[in-house]
């Protein structure tokens, strides 16, 4: 456990050496997936980083949110899906690590371009059933924002997995209680989560997403929830902008890039442990 903890703290510097550099991207959602992340790629998916775009035979991740794209190509890079070099070039002209990953840059790991909210679940269901289909026992699995779940079409997914019976399925939610505009409170009150997923007819847990012990066992649980014929949510509560002390719990660091100050700042309050890019 020790090593996917060092492997997190690694990430969390990756994000904000990427976003400072090219003054522009999305550290808060970031850093607080950072420990979700290291967990799927480092110790419970089985996956391939020669990277087969049909992903046959192997579990897929499809990441809806598409704009903490900084944690998921640090944890693409460093599980060995292209050179960590390559994240020098993160939103800049030309590179395949765009704002929101997208496909025809053929960056390997990214099976669908995301970052349209609301959308991931819907492919994700759809890859499930073409797992079905085929008779692949892998499982599927996608990460969604909570202020995502303002849209109508996340709603209209949950409710098509439940009646066809995804159960191949295990989609997480990350519940940090903030979005673009401030607290999800303020800005469209989601009530309780829990009840309304479990009332859609999915099996739900949750767990603390800044806890890497917690994120482990949490995501063994939903494996072994598998194949009883309802899809599997995780509600995984976590501090946006965790690891850093000024951005943590602030909406205002969804979508700002730190100062050189601030940078250096955030990397004191990081260990450097596997070496940076």
């Amino acid at each position: 456990m020790t090593d996917l903890k060092s492997t997190a703290a690694q990430i969390r510097r990756d994000i904000v050496r990427m976003v400072h550099e090219s003054q522009s991207g999305h550290p808060g959602g970031s850093l607080g997936c950072a420990d979700f992340f290291t967990a799927l790629y480092f110790k419970v998916m089985q996956h391939d980083p020669k990277f087969n775009m049909d992903g046959i035979n192997e579990d897929l991740f499809f990441l809806s949110n598409g704009h903490i794209s900084p944690v998921f190509y640090s944890t693409l890079a460093r599980s060995g899906y292209f050179p960590l070099t390559e994240l020098h070039t993160f939103r800049k002209l030309n590179s395949r690590l765009q704002g929101h990953p997208a496909t025809h840059e053929h960056l390997p790991g990214i099976r669908v371009a995301s970052g349209s909210l609301g959308q991931g679940m819907s492919v994700a269901i759809g890859a499930a059933l073409a797992k079905k289909l085929n008779k692949d026992s892998h499982l599927v699995y996608s990460l969604h924002g909570d202020g995502e779940l303002d849209e109508g079409q996340v709603w209209e997914a949950v409710m098509f997995a439940a009646h066809h019976n995804v159960d191949n399925l295990i989609s997480t939610v990350d519940w940090n209680g903030q979005q673009i505009d401030g607290p999800t409170k303020v800005v469209m009150n989601l009530g309780d989560i829990r009840k309304k997923f479990e009332a859609f007819g999915w099996i739900t847990l949750e767990m603390d997403g800044n806890d890497m012990d917690a994120v482990i066992a949490t995501l063994d649980q939903a494996k072994k929830e598998t194949g009883r014929g309802k899809p599997v949510a995780i509600l995984m509560h976590t501090i946006m902008g965790k690891g850093v002390d000024y951005m943590e719990g602030h909406h205002e660091w969804h979508g700002i890039a730190p100062n050189d100050e601030q940078l250096q700042k955030a990397l004191a309050q990081l260990p450097e442990i596997l070496g940076d890019y």
